[in-house]
């Protein structure tokens, strides 16, 4: 079976069973804080072309461009349903419509802002962009309190540029050297144990 026909599988079936509960994240939300349901941020994908993520909001509704690119520690900007979401990671439930319409896939690198993406050194660059971005992979399973880890730095920002960044990259090339359903099928179940565990 092809990965996108993987994807195209999984997201639908994805879709349809879980309609009810991504209605009832979408009301929790609403009700929760004004602003719209999605959070849509431009990010790089396949080739270097840029594309609209979709998470469920969890932050407090600001105009494009304003604060931070990544969140640290208890990040004053999240929402009460935000810190459960964010938790069990529901919010990314929404990207399964980025992997139905194929600007994504259910395992492969995360797509970053072209913010960051502009520190990719040029050879990981081209290897880590050649594959669909996914929603989770390696390097989500590993970094999972990643936002606590930048709260301790003192620049939480260039910690991420120079510390985590490069080993996100280094596991991303891993993952595209070795990319397979069968890995696919293995990272999913890791995601869903480190959720459980979480």
């Amino acid at each position: 079976m092809s990965k996108r026909l993987f994807d195209l599988l999984l997201s639908s079936i994805g879709l349809l069973l879980l309609a009810p509960v991504l209605l009832a994240i979408a009301l929790v939300v609403k009700l929760d804080s004004p602003g719209p349901v999605f959070f849509r941020q431009e990010r790089v994908g396949r080739f270097g072309r840029p594309f609209f993520i979709h998470k469920f909001r969890t932050m407090r509704h600001e105009p494009a461009g304003q604060g931070l690119q990544i969140t640290v520690g208890a990040d004053a900007r999240i929402t009460r349903s935000g810190r459960f979401l964010r938790a069990s990671k529901l919010d990314e439930l929404a990207q399964l419509i980025d992997v139905w319409q194929g600007s994504m896939s259910l395992v492969g690198p995360r797509p970053e802002v072209p913010r960051y993406v502009a520190h990719y050194p040029e050879a990981l660059r081209d290897k880590v962009l050649s594959v669909r971005p996914g929603i989770t992979d390696i390097a989500s399973i590993e970094y999972r309190d990643e936002s606590r880890v930048l709260a301790q730095a003192a620049n939480p920002e260039q910690a991420y540029i120079h510390e985590v960044l490069p080993h996100k990259l280094a596991l991303a090339a891993s993952y595209v050297d070795q990319a397979s359903v069968w890995l696919d099928l293995k990272l999913i179940l890791r995601t869903i144990g480190a959720i459980v565990r979480g």
